[in-house]
């Protein structure tokens, strides 16, 4: 069992590293895709602030 307890350690965190990289990668195609925005509307722009 001693032999064998590296391996298991590595797994482990070879699991964990790719179950963060695929919620991050998720997490990058939201911001992308700008989902998170809603509704989001740009303010107009009077000229006073576009001498500025």
């Amino acid at each position: 069992m001693y032999n064998n307890t590296i391996y298991i350690i590595l797994g482990v965190v070879a699991v964990i590293y790719v179950l963060i990289s695929m919620t991050n990668r998720r997490k990058s195609k939201d911001r992308k895709s700008r989902k998170f925005m809603g509704n989001y509307e740009r303010k107009e722009r009077t000229k006073k602030e576009e001498k500025e």
